[in-house]
């Protein structure tokens, strides 16, 4: 089966997921992640009838890295509630093509959702229906036309890096919905979930989840190449 696992234990898997994949299933009926890791773990286990799995968070399909699921239903309350309060650092890497004005920066706006659209406008005031954005950002390393950006966000908005990042003239290598000119030939974009850090909901240890940015993009590659190996915990797996 085709899958990278980042981290697995009785209470929690992590995947490093592509930007064709589908997180959970939707009206397109491809096969969403979900379904693949039930598959993996009853195979695995050799495990008879349903598997358990719930989905904590949530990465738009187009986006790659670690998506982190629960084994187990107190795994899952607990999760929904850490990411409820901001108790899960979430990192992400982001290629864009435009160098920001400051280096190193933090981005306060209200996001607005267009469900009929899917998407989503970024405000500098307060509207009714909007919710509050914040994500922090610096420039980590540059290429003769590209430039890396690392990304923490503090809020998870619909879109919110995509949008935020549009926002101030940076939008994200293959990102058309948010004005990039033109489309990755995989028709993902260049945003990778990149690091999960946060307390493991039962075992109550730290836990750092990286995930490898996607092998078969050369631009990934020649960053990955300049960047200082990032650490790695215990609890991860598998080369970077």
């Amino acid at each position: 089966m085709d899958l990278e696992i980042l981290y697995e234990d009785n209470h929690l898997i992590a995947v490093n997921k592509t930007g064709a994949d589908l997180v959970q299933g939707d009206e397109s009926g491809d096969e969403p992640l979900s379904d693949k890791v039930k598959a993996y773990i009853k195979e695995k286990y050799n495990k008879p009838g349903d598997v358990f799995l719930g989905v904590a968070h949530r990465l738009d399909r187009p986006v790659s890295g670690v998506v982190l699921f629960a084994r187990t239903s107190k795994a899952l309350t607990r999760l929904n509630q850490m990411f409820q309060d901001r108790e899960v650092k979430k990192v992400y890497w982001a290629i864009v093509q435009n160098l920001p004005e400051e280096e190193e920066a933090t981005l306060r706006n209200f996001i607005l959702k267009d469900s009929i659209k899917n998407k989503s406008s970024v405000l500098n005031k307060m509207r009714p229906g909007a919710k509050e954005a914040i994500l922090k950002y610096k420039l980590i390393s540059s290429s003769a036309r590209y430039h890396l950006l690392e990304v923490e966000l503090e809020t998870g908005r619909h879109h919110q890096i995509r949008a935020q990042l549009a926002k101030i003239g940076c939008p994200i290598r293959g990102d058309l919905k948010y004005g990039f000119a033109r489309s990755n030939p995989d028709g993902g974009i260049s945003l990778h979930a990149r690091r999960l850090s946060f307390i493991h909901p039962v075992k109550k240890e730290p836990i750092e989840i990286i995930a490898p940015v996607p092998a078969n993009d050369a631009l990934w590659k020649e960053f990955q190449n300049v960047m200082q190996p990032a650490k790695k915990s215990k609890q991860v797996p598998g080369k970077e």
